[in-house]
């Protein structure tokens, strides 16, 4: 499942104060000049209504090797169809097994393992898998992820779109990481949202032990700590070759309605065919245009020694004010520095993780 209601509920709920939280806004008001330089857009050929595979029709990725999580649907879908268009050997991490093969069995260089975000054990398991087959890898696009369920855990106990948008993608960029190392000009994009704009991380009560559950703080959480994660894994892996971002496909029209309910579509003017299909107002993406940013991260030519940035519309997407208002831009929480240094130790220590496993 990608992004697509959520958008919107966000734009609801900061302009009524809604369930955001704003006493984790005042206390982390990071310096903004110490992200500016990172966030500086650049000259792009490409924007909002560019399609993936307008992105990448110029480049050539045979020899190349990539994995994309969730790359059977959605946004994932037309991301692996970009990338196998341009001759790469792709491997697709999915829950569902059966579902992902039949739809993807139609484009060629393209293997499926069962991958299950919220299982650490399915993600050493999917790692082991790839690790045999020897190859180095490329690019990796953490794309996977669920939206606004209601208040489940994980085996573990922890809340389940912090477990599989953030801590699963955690776990397998770690294990994958030799073979990273071993392209020697890798590339890893996280998927991020609009939805960040909720607030950063509450490092008290990530889980939401204490404080009430509230799905679109959950999920703002989560992808506020896809895109420190871009931050602080290009830090660490450059010097391996290895660059990262964090990409926001902006509003999509997905799957996503399964937590939704008549009222909250009713809201934004989303209607529910007979078909059980959404139909939507103006101003969504295709799934084609969805996939566009991730395809851009992946393979400009531009970011050639530039990482640890957000990106939106194919750029680099400007550092706006912690008020401002807007559904554009990047929030200074999501690419300070030292929260992510912090979030990767915390995502460390909860996944029992040694700390040289990104040396």
């Amino acid at each position: 499942m990608q992004y697509a209601l959520i958008y919107f509920g966000y734009a609801m709920l900061i302009a009524v104060g809604g369930s955001t939280d704003r006493s984790i806004l005042e206390r982390h008001k990071p310096n903004e000049t110490r992200m500016s330089m990172r966030q500086k857009p650049l000259t792009s050929e490409f924007g909002s209504e560019s399609t993936a595979m307008a992105v990448i029709a110029e480049r050539d990725l045979h020899g190349k090797t990539a994995i994309v999580t969730g790359g059977h649907s959605g946004i994932g879908l037309e991301t692996t169809r970009a990338l196998a268009s341009a001759g790469a050997a792709i491997y697709v991490g999915s829950r569902d097994l059966a579902k992902a093969r039949q739809t993807l069995q139609d484009i060629a260089g393209v293997q499926v393992f069962r991958l299950d975000l919220a299982d650490p054990v399915s993600i050493d398991q999917f790692v082991e898998q790839f690790v045999a087959t020897r190859r180095h890898l490329d690019i990796l696009i953490n794309n996977a992820g669920v939206s606004g369920p209601p208040d489940i855990r994980d085996a573990r106990g922890f809340d389940t779109q912090f477990a599989t948008n953030y801590l699963g993608h955690f776990q397998l960029t770690l294990g994958l990481w030799r073979a990273l190392k071993a392209s020697g000009n890798a590339r890893v994009v996280a998927l991020s949202s609009v939805g960040h704009m909720a607030g950063g991380i509450d490092f008290d009560d990530i889980q939401f032990d204490r404080r009430p559950y509230d799905k679109l703080v959950s999920y703002g959480q989560s992808k506020t700590a896809c895109a420190l994660f871009a931050v602080e894994l290009d830090k660490r892996g450059a010097q391996h070759g290895i660059r990262a971002y964090a990409a926001n496909p902006g509003a999509v029209s997905t799957n996503l309605g399964r937590y939704m309910t008549e009222e909250e579509l009713a809201a934004w003017g989303i209607v529910r065919g007979d078909d059980d299909k959404l139909i939507m107002p103006a101003g969504f993406k295709t799934a084609e245009q969805g996939a566009a940013t991730s395809i851009w991260c992946a393979t400009s030519p531009k970011l050639d020694g530039i990482g640890g940035a957000y990106c939106e519309d194919c750029n680099i997407a400007e550092l706006v004010p912690v008020d401002f208002a807007g559904l554009s831009g990047v929030r200074p929480w999501a690419v300070d520095p030292v929260a992510a240094e912090r979030l990767w130790t915390v995502s460390e220590d909860l996944l029992h993780l040694p700390s040289s496993a990104a040396d």
